[in-house]
């Protein structure tokens, strides 16, 4: 069954790809159906709970599709606007390829053992290294720092606020992300336009992180390793600069194919995804690349299946939303509150997110639908702005409730329920984040 998963996923990512290219209708359906055949051998596979809101968040888009007259109709249209999210989530980990076989990763485990002796360097170390990493490895950045460290035994609150505080950053401004990619894709905004803002804010987030842990530390002091400490090797340093250069280059060839082509960035990231790992393999040589490119269709496709799911379901249920009496209120509410006063429209924006992720639903379904249900010239405000307060808020959600991905992965490594990870161990820092981040958007409104 794991094979079959696997190429029903990745047929349905190859065909959406060449639909947007050949804009052909018969492709198109046929890409829906491999979606949904997609989708039914990903929810056997996924894990209790995703599973269970994943098929009520399928239902219910279906069945508002089916109450609104659209239908079929409004169902295909619904998996189509979600299919580029679903092969970005899918292709992106295709770049870990050449890193991994480029040893770049023992370099990273070199530099934080170095800094063991030294709480808070090792805590900019952990952060500075997710924000480096994070952007094209998504949640993998953080699997492989904890791989790193499983031997250590970092105190839970550490693990946490570091993790937590690392990986957030790059939900703020990654094209590499679901959330960055979406937010842009259904506000009409290209990622040249945002991510100088994006990279702003989350860089202001990674230092006011490393604030609170020194202020954090200094009151509740960590007991330093025996390990010897040793200088770092010269060839780690180089591997350590040569990481950086390449997410900067990924990151530039992406923006620049961007603004030739006016592709959507969505696209341009999974053929990059495809092309980088063929390249590396004609290079080094295929007999080093291909055992990776096959573990990665039997082991790491079927491993997204609560992904997959709870995405394409999530995708839907947003686009059936649009346009019902309900949407059309909470638009309607928001876009009076926003006339008065931007800073009750993002509170209020906030407080809708938060609480609705905090029960278990997923951030595209609402984010999605707010930026899909509002419009920015309604609201008096700017494309920018909007995008950036939608991205502060899933940032911060992602973090805050115990049933995102983010959240689940953190609290299982530190040990802690879900709760403590967000906010109790992080509270304060997206406390003052939100406060921070709006002041800063109502400068550019």
């Amino acid at each position: 069954m794991r094979p079959v998963r696997s190429y029903l996923v990745l047929l349905m990512c190859f065909l959406f790809l060449i639909q947007y290219f050949a804009n052909v209708v018969w492709i198109g359906n046929f890409v829906v159906i491999m979606a949904i055949l997609a989708f039914i051998a990903s929810a056997i596979n996924a894990s209790g709970f995703p599973r269970i809101i994943a098929i009520i968040m399928m239902g219910t888009g279906m069945l508002l599709e089916i109450n609104k007259g659209t239908g079929l109709e409004g169902i295909s249209q619904g998996i189509l606007l979600i299919l580029p999210l679903l092969c970005l989530v899918t292709l992106a980990p295709l770049l870990s390829l050449p890193l991994k076989l480029g040893g770049y990763f023992q370099s990273v485990d070199s530099l934080l053992r170095n800094l063991l002796h030294h709480p808070r360097q090792l805590f900019a170390g952990i952060t500075t290294i997710l924000f480096i990493l994070s952007p094209i490895l998504n949640l993998g950045s953080v699997r492989i720092i904890n791989e790193f460290l499983t031997d250590l035994k970092l105190p839970s609150a550490m693990s946490a606020k570091s993790y937590l505080i690392g990986f957030s950053t790059a939900l703020l401004w990654s094209p590499y992300f679901a959330s960055v990619s979406l937010v842009l894709y259904y506000l009409g905004m290209s990622v040249g336009t945002y991510i100088l803002y994006g990279i702003s804010l989350s860089f202001l987030s990674l230092v006011i992180g490393n604030l609170l842990f020194f202020l954090w530390e200094r009151s509740h002091p960590l007991t330093k390793s025996s390990i010897p400490e040793k200088p770092l090797d010269r060839k780690h340093q180089k591997q350590l600069v040569q990481l950086a250069l390449f997410v900067v280059i990924l990151m530039t060839s992406s923006l620049t194919i961007e603004y030739l082509t006016k592709w959507s960035m969505i696209v341009i990231v999974s053929l990059i995804s495809i092309i980088l790992p063929l390249i590396w393999g004609m290079i080094t040589g295929w007999n080093r690349i291909n055992p990776m490119l096959i573990q990665f269709r039997d082991q790491s496709v079927p491993m997204m299946s609560n992904e997959i799911t709870l995405f394409m379901s999530a995708g839907l249920l947003a686009h059936a939303i649009q346009g019902t009496r309900f949407a059309n209120t909470i638009s309607e509410y928001l876009t009076v509150i926003a006339h008065q006063s931007f800073l009750l429209f993002a509170l209020a924006v906030m407080a809708i997110v938060l609480v609705v992720t905090y029960v278990g639903i997923h951030q595209i379904a609402v984010v999605a639908a707010l930026a899909m249900q509002l419009n920015a010239h309604e609201l008096g405000i700017s494309n920018l702005a909007l995008a950036m307060l939608l991205l502060l808020t899933w940032s911060i959600s992602s973090s805050l409730s115990p049933f995102s991905g983010l959240n689940l992965m953190v609290s299982r490594i530190a040990g802690i329920s879900g709760v403590e990870t967000g906010l109790r161990a992080n509270g304060l820092h997206l406390s003052i984040m939100a406060v921070l981040g709006i002041g800063i958007i109502m400068f550019i409104i």
